[in-house]
């Protein structure tokens, strides 16, 4: 039976501004949509949907799922054995870290002792998907500086945290408004202060990771729902302008 975006929405414990989200970019569209404007899912679409959050789950940007769910040789029943294999050496690495934990604990209450090389296993830091993904779209010499200016200030925090809540409550506003566009150049001006050099593609580059990647948008949400896709589209838009500022 088709399932109406609310219900759906409900049903999985995701945002209908999500879904809405992945309707307009072609990842995930409704069966039908009726006279009325309702979006209407059908069982397929719900099967594709678990795909979608399987890859998301194991950290894997949209437009890569966009590409290997449209992709001819996709096979639903290939991608849930990968994501099988995928996940259970996810837990294997985290059943490592929880008895790391456990032993720590221990070791502080003096009942064992701990080698030093015992209390980092389970640790990966082989990958840094934040870190590829960034260098893919930056370069190297923005992510580099990035990286040595990872200890920010404590004044620095406070004004990261100030201008997510200035976005955060004007959220509802269009993010092409002179408020919004006044407020997403303070994060532009912020990110160039303290976390290295960001041209304007990069920005509007790393606006497109906050709604790529849940981990950022799971983040970034926590000051306001939908905050991750205003700031987007608002980042997308000064990008965009200055740019063609820049040409006149």
């Amino acid at each position: 039976m088709a399932m109406k975006v609310k219900e759906l929405a409900d049903l999985v414990g995701i945002s209908v501004r999500t879904l809405h989200y992945y309707d307009e970019i072609g990842l995930l569209s409704p069966e039908e949509i009726t006279d009325a404007g309702y979006r209407l899912y059908s069982n397929d679409n719900l099967e594709m949907l678990q795909q979608i959050l399987f890859f998301r789950e194991l950290g894997m940007p949209l437009k890569e799922i966009k590409q290997m769910v449209n992709s001819s040789s996709f096979d639903k029943q290939d991608a849930l054995k990968q994501h099988q294999k995928m996940l259970l050496e996810k837990r294997s690495q985290l059943d490592k870290l929880i008895k790391t934990v456990e032993k720590s604990i221990k070791h502080m209450k003096g009942e064992i002792q701990m080698t030093n090389k015992e209390k980092f296993e389970g640790f990966d830091f082989s990958q840094n998907p934040y870190e590829e993904e960034a260098r893919k779209l930056w370069g190297d010499k923005a992510v580099d500086e990035s990286k040595a200016k990872v200890g920010m200030s404590k004044d620095a925090q406070k004004v990261v945290s100030e201008i997510y809540l200035k976005l955060a409550a004007i959220r509802d506003a269009s993010p092409k408004s002179g408020e919004a566009q006044e407020a997403i150049k303070e994060w532009y001006d912020c990110l160039n202060n303290n976390f290295g050099t960001y041209s304007l593609d990069a920005f509007k580059g790393l606006g497109q990771m906050y709604v790529d990647d849940q981990r950022f948008t799971k983040n970034i949400d926590q000051y306001g729902e939908g905050l991750a896709k205003f700031m987007c589209d608002a980042m997308g838009h000064f990008a965009d302008a200055n740019k063609n500022k820049s040409r006149d």
